[in-house]
């Protein structure tokens, strides 16, 4: 089987040339123009950054693919999915607000945003793949619409996931609320009781009858229950909350099946920086020191290829001394494992290329 291409720039700069121009020169290298962009809607997949985290990409790397995308005669837009968990992109007004705010405006990026999944998370499509863990795929209707998919990836470290790379931004960020409540949990929500004051929204919102109120207080028949997530997105109080237990094993390879489900049947290209390598998602309200130095700019149609090659060159990085990695002990040899030692990221990669998502075998390119 013939390698993968994945295609490399470092982040050092001269007089003659900056980032946004070596991204740009590296996406024109690595084929990305080739792509019949013409009159196409494009999604551009990226995260916007939790409010309070300054690890997240800039958005002038966003501008870089918007205007290719345009120069191609393409309509790009940038998009995530709203949260399954509390926080600044919950609901997809607070989420827009958080990309103004962390500057992802159509004044600095070229491009308007849409947030995928809707006003509550709810809007979404459903997407057959018959696959060992997931049946049917809930993915947001604006990513689904699309023509085109590019996912732009912050490439660094993950607690659940052991690294969080193109993967994992394509199939649990373009999962809808639903969506990612089969990735994450296998249970179903319920109501924490202290917090519940009663107003009866979830009821309402539910359509399987799952939810009853006694004493203002709001409960959930597990055994009526689908887990579509509806009820979080009503909730004033964030009364509802997931349990998030899933094993980290099959919440990878759940996550390398929606990814199927996002690009399968239409052009996409993918991307990643692997700069400021903070030890957790950018979901986290903080984030601390990068684990190594920044190591550059990837880019290839292979998002398995891609995410294998941002791993093997972050593995070859010294560790940044005083970061969280350097304080625990080395002792896997590998500093994604090393820095959340329960978490497993080959199963992603393994899964992913089982079920011909890509190959773990690539070929590296300078530019």
């Amino acid at each position: 089987m013939e390698k993968s291409k994945v295609y490399f720039s470092d982040m050092h700069t001269t007089s003659d040339i900056n980032l946004p121009q070596k991204l740009e020169r590296l996406l024109r290298k690595a084929g990305m123009m080739d792509i019949d962009f013409k009159y196409k809607y494009v999604a551009i997949k990226l995260h916007f950054g939790e409010l309070g985290n300054l690890a997240f990409l800039r958005p002038n790397y966003a501008k870089v693919v918007a205007d290719l995308v345009k120069e191609g005669g393409g309509k790009p837009f940038l998009t995530d999915c709203n949260t399954l968990y509390v926080g600044s992109r919950k609901n997809a007004l607070d989420h827009l607000e958080t990309a103004y705010l962390n500057g992802f405006s159509p004044m600095q990026t070229g491009c308007h945003v849409i947030i995928g999944d809707g006003l509550k998370g709810t809007d979404e499509t459903l997407v057959p793949i018959n696959r060992e863990y997931v049946k049917e795929a809930k993915i947001g209707r604006a990513i689904m619409d699309a023509d085109i998919v590019i996912s732009l990836t912050h490439f660094k470290g993950h607690e659940s996931t052991g690294f969080g790379g193109a993967l994992k931004n394509l199939g649990m960020g373009c999962g809808s609320r639903a969506g990612k409540m089969e990735q994450h949990n296998a249970g179903k929500p319920h109501v924490e009781q202290e917090t519940c004051i009663g107003c009866g929204k979830c009821k309402k919102q539910c359509a399987h009858d799952a939810i009853t109120i006694a004493d203002r207080k709001s409960s959930i028949d597990h055994n009526k229950c689908v887990g579509c997530g509806r009820c979080i997105g009503v909730c004033p109080v964030d009364a509802i909350v997931t349990d998030l237990d899933e094993a980290n094993d099959i919440l990878n390879c759940k996550i390398a099946e929606y990814t199927e489900a996002v690009v399968k049947d239409r052009p996409c290209f993918h991307i990643a920086l692997a700069v400021d390598i903070s030890p957790n998602c950018d979901c986290h309200s903080e984030n601390d020191i990068p684990i190594v130095p920044d190591v550059g700019m990837f880019a290839s149609f292979d998002p398995v290829a891609l995410d294998q090659a941002c791993v093997d060159a972050v593995n070859r990085e010294s560790v940044i001394q005083g970061s969280m990695l350097s304080k625990l002990p080395h002792v896997h040899h590998d500093h994604f494992t090393d820095t959340h030692p329960d978490t497993n990221w080959q199963t992603c990669l393994e899964h992913a290329e089982k079920i011909g998502l890509g190959s773990r075998s690539y070929e590296l390119i300078r530019v």
